[in-house]
């Protein structure tokens, strides 16, 4: 998957934080958006790759996608 295989309308970079601050700075952004907004977060911590899609399961949002970049992962994720 290549970085422009999604559009985020907002992008959260969270890169550097200790968990669970990438989830949490994901969880203040897409509070503040209308549904059906993309939001790209930044994240170079491990745990986020299991922590955003259990939090999107539980909250009714969607992931739409995760890349591992050189440095981080990038997850898409829809506000429903």
């Amino acid at each position: 998957m290549s970085e422009s295989d999604f559009e985020a309308q907002e992008t959260v970079d969270a890169r550097g934080a200790a968990c669970p601050g990438p989830l949490m700075d994901l969880i203040g952004k897409i509070r503040g958006v209308d549904p059906g907004t993309v939001v790209l977060l930044l994240s170079d911590n491990e745990q986020s790759k299991t922590d955003v899609p259990e939090w999107a399961e539980e909250s009714g949002n969607e992931v739409l996608g995760i890349e591992e970049r050189d440095d981080h992962y990038a997850f898409y994720v829809e506000k429903t």
